[in-house]
């Protein structure tokens, strides 16, 4: 298994989800990060914020942050996955120095 470090993953999803939409999104990123031999350390829920632009003519978003131990294989496909899903607008990940 290689080695995982800390990341930052940040998403924006979509704000007309609703709770169970929303909170099953949240669940299958987290599924998504640990079958890719990573762990997820912790789960922050910013709530809906108001965008610094419209994206697909939204104005809003929901923010969560997750802190996780990720392979650097991992990332690319985590990548695809986030790209893919419609829920997801926007995701950054950054690695977090020790």
């Amino acid at each position: 298994m290689a080695k995982a470090r800390p990341y930052e993953v940040t998403l924006v999803f979509r704000p007309d989800l609703d709770e169970v939409a929303f909170t099953a999104s949240i669940d299958k990123v987290k599924g998504w990060m640990t079958s890719a031999d990573g762990t997820v350390t912790q789960t922050n829920v910013w709530g809906r914020r108001r965008l610094a632009y419209p994206i697909n003519k939204l104005t809003e978003g929901q923010y969560v942050l997750f802190l996780a131990d990720l392979p650097a294989q991992a990332l690319a496909g985590l990548e695809r996955e986030f790209r893919l899903s419609e829920e997801i607008l926007r995701f950054l990940i950054v690695r977090v120095e020790q």
